[in-house]
């Protein structure tokens, strides 16, 4: 496949910057660097992301996560294979279960049948909804891996509440009807785009960016993160 790569507009980080409001949550502890060395070491350039592993009751949830993981990454400078293109290639050749190669010591069918320098693996541990309609509570794991040798390069864990409290006036009782429904069917969307957004701004940049490699010393979260909240 021809590789190309994601140029981002102002436009395009002012939106993604607008998803994460951070009101409370961790400090920046170490740089990416001392986190991350072979990140660097192997510095891959493209990434195949698979199907998250789902252990939750909420179904539609790994859907909205999957498709949402591409720009995070784009942005960060990685040639990002189409979610949708990949997974019709990964059934064909019956390796669309995450399950299957998380934990495997060779990565090379996705060298076969991509080319690929990594794959991002995702697992869904938690996704509560708390009150009507104000609090999202989800557990993320994500897990990048070489294709060369299964090696780790970046893993990251988040327990992240999205707040959705709102005012809403006007409208009376269609008003907050209409409300509702709307809010029903974007909260997954956005709880997973903040996800993403949060975790991945802390990936090394990629070949695709002009601070590749010179990044080592930029701070970056601790790899186990609890009680974000962001809005």
């Amino acid at each position: 496949m021809k590789k190309s790569f994601f140029t981002l507009s102002l436009a395009g980080i002012f939106v993604l910057a607008s998803f994460l409001l951070i009101s409370c949550g961790p400090s920046l502890v170490e740089t990416r660097g001392k986190l991350y060395p072979k990140m660097y070491d192997y510095a891959p350039a493209s990434i195949v992301i698979m199907p998250p592993i789902n252990q939750t009751n909420t179904v539609e949830a790994a859907d909205y996560l999957h498709t949402s993981l591409a720009v995070p990454l784009m942005e960060r400078g990685y040639y990002v294979f189409s979610p949708n293109l990949s997974m019709e290639l990964l059934q064909a050749e019956s390796a669309a279960d995450a399950e299957r190669f998380i934990d495997s010591k060779s990565l090379t069918p996705f060298v076969n049948v991509f080319g690929a320098d990594a794959v991002l693996f995702t697992k869904i541990t938690k996704w509560n909804k708390h009150s009507v309609l104000s609090r999202i509570e989800v557990e993320i794991e994500y897990i990048l891996k070489s294709t060369k040798d299964a090696s780790t390069l970046f893993n990251r864990k988040v327990d992240l509440v999205l707040d959705q409290s709102q005012t809403i006036s006007g409208g009376g009782l269609l008003g907050l009807l209409g409300n509702m429904a709307v809010t029903a069917l974007t909260e997954k969307i956005t709880v997973a785009r903040k996800a993403n957004i949060f975790v991945l701004n802390d990936l090394p940049s990629g070949k695709y960016r002009s601070d590749f490699g010179k990044d080592q010393e930029v701070k970056a979260y601790t790899q186990h993160l609890s009680h974000v909240t962001v809005k």
